[in-house]
């Protein structure tokens, strides 16, 4: 295992240590009861306040990051969550980029009843990791009811669904090629994108689709005014060989305080 992957599994191991003390005020989390949708499943909210300076991470937060988990078990009339992700922020401390939300963050739920047309009771535990000067795993719980009447959109979520990245359609992504290779030690995948404003791209991330499977941060080439290539390294956590499935791969570009989400690799 070589040292990026070794890294990602110690990070990952974090999130089992028991959170310490002070974490716990840094950090507070809120459902937002949100509305019932007309085709029987609710929008909610959950809402992340953090402490100034602190900040916490996206959904595939980077080798330095450790990416946030959700264990809604305890719920009641839940058949499933879907979270939306506004757009994050790009940081990088100590030579090492992370994928960020700094002081308060409204995550969009969009929940389906087991039971169309009752409340639902939703209950989470949550583990993740808020970073100031340093990085601390912590874990919350968040509890609220979303009654099956209510009909006003909440303009906290609506705001943070308006804030979610562009799709491939909406950005105007004209073309998607993905080529792969065998490495020593796993796979190199190299995306060619065509799309207006590529230029503007300060950053990429590229999920494999399987979180056993670790993915280097991209390398960046403008190959023409409005195509960009993205290269990323991909190792199995357990060193053995494996298989990508082209249609689970998520591709998001950041920059201008913008993001593209790409889902789907097609070969070239």
């Amino acid at each position: 295992m070589t040292a990026r992957p070794f890294l990602a599994a110690a990070v990952a191991a974090a999130l089992a240590l028991p959170a310490p003390a002070h974490a716990l005020d840094v950090i507070e989390g809120e459902i937002l009861p949100g509305w019932r949708l007309a085709d029987g499943t609710h929008m909610a909210g959950l809402r992340l306040s953090l402490a100034p300076g602190w900040k916490t991470y996206w959904r595939a937060p980077g080798d330095a990051g450790i990416p946030p988990s959700f264990d809604w078990g305890g719920s009641a009339n839940l058949d499933g969550v879907e979270i939306a992700w506004p757009v994050p922020e790009v940081f990088d401390q100590n030579g090492m980029r992370t994928i960020v939300y700094a002081d308060e963050v409204v995550l969009p739920l969009r929940v389906s009843p087991a039971q169309p047309g009752e409340a639902i009771h939703l209950s989470a535990e949550i583990a993740l990791g808020v970073c100031e000067d340093i990085c601390i795993p912590a874990q919350i719980s968040v509890q609220g009811k979303l009654p099956a009447g209510a009909a006003r959109p909440d303009p906290a979520i609506a705001a943070a669904l308006a804030a979610r990245p562009l799709s491939a359609e909406e950005a105007g992504v004209r073309q998607v090629t993905c080529r792969m290779e065998a490495t020593e030690r796993g796979l190199a995948l190299t995306a060619e994108i065509e799309m207006p404003r590529a230029a503007l791209t300060e950053a990429a991330v590229i999920e494999p689709g399987d979180p056993q499977i670790w993915a280097s941060e991209p390398e960046l080439a403008r190959l023409a005014p409005d195509v960009l290539a993205a290269a990323s390294r991909m190792e199995h956590m357990s060193g053995e060989g494996f298989a990508i499935d082209r249609g689970a791969v998520r591709i998001t570009l950041l920059g201008d305080g913008t993001a593209v989400e790409i889902r789907g690799c097609p070969a070239d």
